[in-house]
């Protein structure tokens, strides 16, 4: 069977880039059972409170929940079980090192398929205050009143 080109968002974490300032981010692959991926294909997923932790050389993502699939019955697994993360080692250590540092977290921001495959965008993020949300809904709210006197000048 031939891959097909393009990328289906399966869940996205808008919340991650309200508490974190996001650093860097990674792509990788996932290690999934069958019927994980069926459900999957369904839209059944959730990584609001997920997070990625690296063991022995090795990342997993934790708390990331799949929803068992309907017509699965003794094949589905734990729907928030550890699941290993596809990554390089290269990649692997430049992570453990960044995260080393203080304030520093992998979070995933999306997942989502690529062709056949089922990827997850990691990011590098680093914590923000009460005061650094104050100040980015600060610029969203004059960003949208910009756009509204523009409209209002050029069409009003």
């Amino acid at each position: 069977m031939a891959k097909t080109s393009g990328t289906k968002l399966i869940a996205n974490n808008k919340k991650a880039r309200h508490d974190y300032f996001v650093e860097d981010t990674f792509e990788a692959g996932i290690v999934l059972h069958g019927t994980e991926v069926k459900s999957l294909r369904q839209g059944h997923c959730s990584i609001k409170e997920a997070f990625i932790g690296i063991d022995d050389g090795e990342a997993f993502i934790h708390q990331m929940h799949i929803s068992p699939y309907e017509k699965g019955n003794i094949f589905n697994k734990d729907p928030l079980r550890v699941r290993k993360l596809l990554l390089h080692r290269s990649e692997i250590s430049k992570m453990a090192g960044q995260i080393k540092q203080k304030g520093y977290t992998l979070i995933p921001l999306k997942v989502y398929f690529r062709g056949s495959l089922v990827k997850v965008e990691i990011g590098l993020c680093r914590g923000k205050k009460l005061y650094d949300k104050r100040q980015d809904i600060a610029k969203r709210d004059q960003l949208r009143e910009a756009q509204r006197d523009f409209k209002v000048r050029n069409f009003g």
